[in-house]
């Protein structure tokens, strides 16, 4: 059973430049996704996929691999992650190699660790599952969400505004971490899997997205919760 690891890691971030290899607590951040993929042990590929020759330089010391460059059709702002699967997956198989399992990593996810990796794969192989993804639930109940209309506050769903938060169904959210697939039927799909994910809950302290430096400085101080507990552990 062949598996990869693909980290989707484009250049030209507008928000936070150079966002992917920026340094996060004393390396670059694409280099927790790397050895985190290469930690787990179960890929028998790593790699990158950038337009960025820079990124890729720094992949390649980190250990994984860049074999190609990702195309312009891929690389603009307009191109999904799952367009840029697509193209790895075929140039790979143009070339000869095929994989049975993939785990598509994003560059900006220092709290994916090998053991994640591991679990979740283990998990897609014995559910016979199409995919697998990571979530975190609301911290606050998206029922009881309100929206400004015309200068004030209303609920978004009325019906829930005296209910009680533990009476109401707990609301998941992708982590934006990485996700895990059976490359048959993925490709089938283009990723719109039709039996959809199997979940893995993540507890909120170990996730965060980064848009901007205010997040940034967020996950900095989560990644170092969750190393301090691990070692407590």
């Amino acid at each position: 059973m062949p598996n990869i690891a693909i980290i989707t890691a484009r250049g030209g971030s507008k928000r936070i430049p150079s966002k992917n290899i920026k340094n996060f607590l004393g390396k670059p951040i694409l280099c927790y996704s790397i050895e985190a993929a290469l930690a787990a042990g179960i890929f028998d590929e790593v790699m990158v996929s950038t337009d960025d020759e820079e990124i890729a330089r720094i992949a390649k010391e980190a250990g994984a691999l860049a074999p190609f460059m990702r195309s312009e059709k891929t690389s603009d702002d307009f191109s999904t992650t799952d367009d840029v699967l697509m193209e790895v997956l075929d140039t790979y198989e143009q070339r000869g190699k095929v994989f049975d399992y993939m785990a598509c990593i994003y560059p900006t996810a220092p709290f994916v660790t090998a053991d994640k990796l591991k679990a979740a794969m283990e998990l897609l192989i014995q559910k016979d599952a199409s995919g697998v993804m990571p979530v975190v639930s609301f911290s606050f109940p998206p029922q009881r969400g309100m929206a400004v209309r015309d200068g004030k506050l209303v609920y978004c769903y009325p019906e829930n505004a005296m209910k009680r938060s533990q009476d109401l169904e707990t609301m998941y959210h992708d982590c934006g971490q990485f996700y895990c697939y059976n490359v048959k039927r993925y490709r089938a799909c283009r990723g719109d899997l039709p039996d959809g994910y199997v979940p893995v809950i993540v507890p909120e302290t170990e996730v965060q997205d980064i848009d901007n430096l205010s997040d940034w400085e967020l996950a900095e101080m989560k990644y170092k919760m969750m190393m301090s507990k691990q070692v407590q552990d």
